[in-house]
C-alpha cells in the first residue's frame, strides 16, 4: 500500500520538485499540494493522505496552526514538519501542535523519506537528541499509534493480533513498542503497558 502525501510550502515549482522527487520511492505518493495557509485543510481533506509534509517557515508562520487544524479535522493523517534548525525548542513547539516528524531542511532525501515513512506509521520520528526528557505527568509524547498497541499489549494480545487489530506490518508493531518503550522508561512491551496505564494514558 502506498503512502498518500500531501506536501505544503509557499513556491508551486519547489513544490513540483518534491514531489517529482518524492514520487514512488519507497511507496510514497504525492498526491497533493498547498502553497497557502487556506489550502491546506482542502487539500488534506480532499486528497485524505496518509502524510501531510509541512514547511515550518511557510504559510506566513502558520505552519504550527495548520498541523493543530489538520490533526484535528483529520486525526489519521500524520504531520511531518520542515525546519530551518532543528532545535529542542522547535521539536516541543511542532509536537505540541501535533507534528510526529520534525526534519531540518540541511537534511538529505534518505532522512526525509525515512520520516515520511516513520509517520505514516504513527511514530514519533524526531532525533532524540532533541527530545527534551519528559517531566513528570507529561504526556510523554506517546503518539496515537503508540497508545493503541500498548492498549492492546495490556489486554495481553500477541504482535501477530495487534498486527491485525490495527491493520498493520508485525515489524510496525514492533517499532512502535520499542519506541514506546524508550520513551517510558519500561523493562519490555509489557512494563511500557503497565507505566502507561499507571500514568493514566491508556
Amino acid at each position: 500500500m502506498s503512502i498518500r502525501v500531501v506536501v505544503a510550502g509557499d513556491h508551486q515549482l519547489v513544490l513540483e520538485a518534491f514531489a517529482e522527487t518524492l514520487n514512488g520511492t519507497n511507496g510514497l505518493d504525492v498526491v497533493g499540494l498547498a502553497t497557502t495557509f487556506e489550502a491546506v485543510l482542502p487539500a488534506v481533506q480532499r486528497h485524505r493522505p496518509t502524510v501531510l509534509l509541512l514547511g515550518e517557515s511557510t504559510m506566513g508562520g502558520k505552519a504550527l496552526h495548520a498541523a493543530t487544524e489538520v490533526r484535528s479535522h483529520h486525526p489519521t493523517c500524520g504531520v511531518a514538519l520542515m525546519v530551518g534548525a532543528a532545535t529542542p525548542s522547535v521539536v516541543d513547539r511542532a509536537v505540541a501542535a501535533g507534528a510526529l516528524g520534525v526534519v531540518p531542511k540541511t537534511a538529505r532525501l534518505p532522512q526525509l523519506i525515512t520520516t515520511l515513512v516513520g509517520v505514516a506509521g504513527g511514530c514519533l520520528t524526531v532525533d532524540p537528541g532533541l527530545l527534551r526528557p519528559p517531566a513528570a505527568g507529561d504526556a510523554l509524547l506517546l503518539s496515537v499509534r503508540e497508545t493503541d498497541v500498548l492498549r492492546l499489549t495490556a489486554g495481553g494480545a500477541t504482535v501477530k493480533e495487534i498486527a491485525g487489530e490495527l491493520y498493520l506490518a508485525a515489524g510496525t508493531v514492533r517499532n512502535l513498542t520499542s519506541a514506546a518503550i524508550k520513551k517510558l522508561g519500561g523493562r519490555n512491551r509489557f512494563d511500557a503497558a503497565r507505566i502507561a496505564t499507571e500514568c493514566g494514558l491508556l
